[in-house]
Order: structure tokens, then sequence, then C-alpha cells
């Protein structure tokens, strides 16, 4: 396992970058207070339930595009769940995630956003985000994520499960991007780093907001 060094922009492979510190104080103040907002409507948080009948590690809030844990596929109501529509997607939480691609060089129009909501036990899987439109895929249009709360670490594999994988801590703030050549990468959630929430905040666990583009506009 390789680990990329703390504080450092870092191109941790060709494609995919960290940004650490990209959200300052007052707009991960501003991002989580709209997701508490969104939260408490009729359509808040849920725990996934995964094809094989288990539990997802964390709850899940879809925004934009519901994503069905069972079929892997993208749609407009909550068809896994409770069957509610899926609630739009905010354009001030699309325009930080936009902000990140030029960061480093691609493009988006995100019109999904998959919130991840982790406690101190939560974690996710090696997985490669690859259910939305091929004319996506097949450009490499980024996956971006920005990360509020606890700390994590992440894990960006390579094309296959078993290849090794590089370990970055993702802190309150930082955002990833993952596009290009790196687009379809094995990533996943190793575990939550417990208390280590900037003090302000007042949140407890981690969320992750994780931007994508179904199709090609």
């Amino acid at each position: 396992m390789r680990l990329v060094a703390q504080h450092a922009r870092a191109v941790v492979a060709p494609g995919a970058f960290h940004l650490p510190g990209f959200l300052g104080p007052a707009e991960q103040t501003r991002i989580l207070a709209a997701i508490e907002a969104l939260a408490a409507g009729q359509a808040g948080f849920y725990r996934p339930r995964v094809r094989g009948g288990g539990l997802m590690h964390c709850d899940m809030l879809c925004l934009g595009r519901h994503w069905n844990a069972k079929a892997y596929t993208y749609g407009p109501v909550r068809s896994d769940y409770d069957g509610l529509p899926t609630p739009p997607l905010p354009e001030e939480l699309a325009d930080s995630a936009k902000r990140a691609a030029v960061a480093v060089g691609f493009d988006l129009v995100p019109d999904i956003c998959l919130v991840n909501r982790y406690g101190a036990d939560g974690r996710m899987g090696l997985h490669q985000d690859k259910d939305e439109d091929a004319s996506t895929l097949d450009a490499g249009v980024p996956v971006v994520s920005l990360s509020i709360g606890d700390s994590a670490r992440f894990l960006l594999g390579g094309f296959r499960r078993r290849d090794p994988v590089t370990e970055v801590v993702l802190r309150s703030g930082d955002a990833f991007v993952m596009g290009g050549p790196s687009r379809l990468r094995y990533h996943g959630v190793a575990r939550i780093l417990p208390a280590s929430c900037p003090h302000g905040l007042g949140l407890e666990g981690r969320i992750s907001l994780t931007f994508r583009q179904f199709a090609l506009v």
C-alpha cells in the first residue's frame, strides 16, 4: 500500500487528484446546512439494502437522480426504498463540484449527488462508479467527492478489485476527483477516524458528497 503525503496537493494516479482543504470552513458550514435541510425533508437519509440483501455501512441521500442499490440503476424515485421522488440537486452544491473539476482540468455538469453519512463504524467496500451513461464513462467525465466532518481512510485501486491500492486520508474540506483514465478505478472507504471533525462544525461522523454527470449534454 502506497501512502500519499499529508497536506500535499497530489496526483494520486493519472486523472485522480486529491485537493486538501478545497472547501474553507465557511463553505463547509454552508454545505452542511444545506444537507441538513434536505435530510429534514420527507425523502431524507435512509440505509440502502444491496442486491445480496445486506445493509450498506452508511446512510444515503440521493439528489437529482436516485441510485437503486439493488438494480444498480438511476431513476426519478426511490424505487428500492419508499417510492418517494428524488429531491433535486441544489445549484449551490453542484457549483462546488464544478469548481473542483475545473481546478484539475476537467469539465463537469453534475446532475446527481450521492450523499453518504458515515458513523464511527462506517465503511465502503471497493467498487467502481459505472452505472452512469456510457457517454460519460467513455469520455472520462469525472466523479467529484467532497468530504465534511470526520476524516476517512480512502482507498484508490486499479481496474481489478485485486489490484494494489493507494491510501489517502480525506479530511474535512478535502476534494477528490477521479476522471479521464482513472474514471473507472476501484475505490472505497476503509474506515472513519472518529473525533477528527474540525471544532465548530458540530458534526458527528462524516458526510461525503459524490457528484456525477449521468450523460453528456
